[in-house]
């Protein structure tokens, strides 16, 4: 939308939006995953936790995956609930490993193997492009190109023989982070996994003279 200024000396700006947009490959992918075990007494499910889980690490390092690292352990009271009344039920402990691979292949594997080896919860699937501000910056100068595509166009349907000037580039929204494809609170079938492409964008809001 062009705004043209009114003003004594009859200067004109118009204000006008640019979007750009890049397609890219995503090339790693970070998955959360873990173990979870409930019952009493506190002990006994702590133990048996920390052993399916060293299970599914080894598992994973056998695969050689080595980005690895704890990212939630958590004990809680377990309750149910019968006839209206709470019902106590011990503990649950949840042991969620957050791992991060650019074998993207293979992920549906990862995934597999886990929980062949004792991963009852997988939280969720992350694709991501490592170096997002690289695609991002393209996106914006798509962005730049496109509102001064749309200055020189008006100005020629208007009829003015000079070249818009721009005087001002605002960036609208900032860089991308990661998208989460999907997400799940239990065991899910892992095979296949696809990660499609991401689309990077970038818009700017432009002041041109004329």
């Amino acid at each position: 939308m062009v705004y043209p200024s009114m003003n004594s000396t009859a200067v004109n700006i118009m204000t006008l939006t640019g979007k750009g947009e890049v397609t890219v490959a995503p090339d790693l992918a970070v998955l959360r995953l873990g173990v979870q075990t409930n019952g009493e007494p506190l002990t006994d499910i702590q133990n048996e936790n920390a052993r399916i889980s060293q299970a599914v690490l080894d598992a994973l390092r056998d695969l050689n995956v080595t980005d690895i690292k704890t990212y939630q352990y958590t004990i809680d009271k377990l309750y149910e609930y019968e006839n209206g009344k709470q019902i106590d039920k011990g503990y649950t402990v949840r042991n969620i490993l957050e791992i991060k691979t650019k074998d993207l292949d293979n992920v549906g594997y990862i995934i597999d193997t886990a929980v062949n080896n004792g991963a009852n919860v997988v939280d969720f699937i992350e694709f991501q492009v490592s170096d997002s501000n690289f695609y991002y910056y393209q996106a914006l100068d798509l962005a730049i190109k496109n509102a001064y595509q749309k200055a020189i166009l008006i100005a020629e349907s208007l009829g003015i023989p000079n070249a818009p000037v721009p005087i001002r580039i605002n960036e609208v929204g900032t860089p991308p982070t990661a998208t989460l494809d999907f997400a799940r609170k239990e065991s899910i079938a892992a095979t296949p996994i696809e990660p499609g492409n991401k689309q990077i964008q970038a818009s700017v809001v432009m002041k041109f003279l004329y």
